[in-house]
């Protein structure tokens, strides 16, 4: 694709995520989320080493979107109260000085689950309101889990794109009312940008951990992508990390959600847009009109896009659940889970050879994945992994 001037990629600069990084730590929730080495698993795909960074353990809430959505809404704050981030630690944003100071927003969102939730935690935690707006198909334990956070979270006739207008209509019409979502279009940047430098937490956390394994730079990333605003701020992250060697990173979507992956085959540099109810078991990826911002960093770095149907997340899910004997367990999602079952296709299936050549991977790769959601749906997780039950999207 025809490269840009790349202008987007300081959004994931060192110094902007270890601003992000130090945010998070002063939570008292505040914890580095496993990175699993899965020893006996490289042996088996005949790769050097292989580790997942295991998000289920993320502040309780079994997803790493918290990571965007709780920064976003300090950075909103900060902004408008004239501080500097560096000022707003958890005990500054839950003060009463503060709620003087700033008032109450009410904080508005579209999700799936995990990014809402994210968001609705934030925001009760920092004595905000929030308003969540949910597709068809979202199940009840993903909405029920919002309402906990004592947020107002409907489920909408409509996919998820249609349900990201809505909120943005909501937050135009309430006082004082925000939008927080993780895509970016013309005219909504900041908010997004700042998600995106939330999610850098996770990435600069596996490279300490990376380092203390003595691992070193991975040869290979990959990560998923809905929007594509997770892929951008990881992508973005480690280019700036390794500007000079940095890994190959494959970017992992939904089959039938796959923008990114129908923007790259373009070949143009334009953004193709995926329309319809799309229908898929990853529904934190059911996402069809991607992040422009993170758009702009994917195409000027990835080698790779790859479109995923719902058997490749199956495979994932049982592999991490199952592992080989001594490697530790990751209980991954639908989501968390399509990396997984993606590199074990491209080694162990004959068919992917000239994919797995592609991609560069062999004897001596150093491989990453991220699984970024644990059993957000527990029922639907049994059904998968102890039933291997077709799940039937809807």
């Amino acid at each position: 694709m025809p490269r840009t001037e790349d202008e987007r990629l300081s959004i994931m600069s060192l110094d902007e995520v270890e601003a992000a990084r130090n945010f998070h730590k002063s939570f008292p929730q505040y914890s580095r989320t496993p990175l699993a080495k899965l020893s006996h698993l490289a042996k088996y795909l005949c790769v050097s080493e292989l580790y997942v960074k295991d998000e289920s353990y993320r502040f309780n809430l079994n997803a790493f979107k918290v990571l965007g959505g709780s920064f976003a809404i300090a950075k909103y704050i900060a902004k408008q109260t004239g501080r500097n981030i560096s000022e707003l630690t958890y005990d500054v944003l839950t003060s009463d000085e503060l709620k003087n100071d700033f008032g109450q927003a009410t904080f508005f969102t579209a999700t799936d689950g995990n990014h809402g939730r994210g968001v609705a935690w934030a925001a009760n935690k920092l004595k905000q309101k929030a308003v969540v707006f949910m597709p068809k198909g979202t199940t009840k334990t993903r909405f029920e889990n919002i309402l906990k956070e004592n947020a107002t979270a409907t489920i909408e006739v409509a996919n998820y794109d249609e349900c990201v207008r809505m909120a943005a209509e909501a937050a135009a019409n309430t006082k004082n009312g925000v939008v927080v979502q993780d895509t970016a279009w013309e005219g909504y940047e900041e908010i997004p940008a700042w998600i995106m430098q939330g999610y850098g937490t996770m990435a600069m956390e596996a490279t300490e951990q990376l380092e203390e394994y003595c691992c070193g730079r991975p040869t290979h990333v990959f990560v998923q992508a809905g929007v594509g605003s997770l892929a951008g701020a990881v992508q973005g992250y480690f280019a700036n990390r390794y500007p000079n060697n940095p890994p190959t990173v494959v970017v992992v979507e939904a089959q039938a959600a796959a923008c990114l992956y129908k923007s790259a085959a373009k070949g143009d540099g334009s953004i193709q847009i995926v329309d319809g109810d799309m229908q898929t078991i990853m529904a934190g990826l059911a996402c069809g009109e991607p992040n422009t911002l993170s758009w702009d960093i994917l195409k000027n770095h990835v080698k790779v896009f790859v479109s995923c149907p719902d058997w490749v997340a199956e495979r994932g899910m049982r592999m991490l659940a199952a592992p080989i004997k001594g490697d530790p367990q990751v209980i991954s999602g639908e989501s968390g889970a399509v990396s997984m079952g993606l590199l074990a296709a491209i080694i162990k299936d004959p068919e992917y050879t000239e994919l797995r050549d592609a991609i560069g991977i062999n004897s001596d790769s150093k491989i990453l994945l991220f699984s970024t959601e644990g059993d957000t749906d527990p029922e639907r997780d049994k059904a998968i992994v102890w039933n291997a039950a077709e799940i039937k999207t809807l």
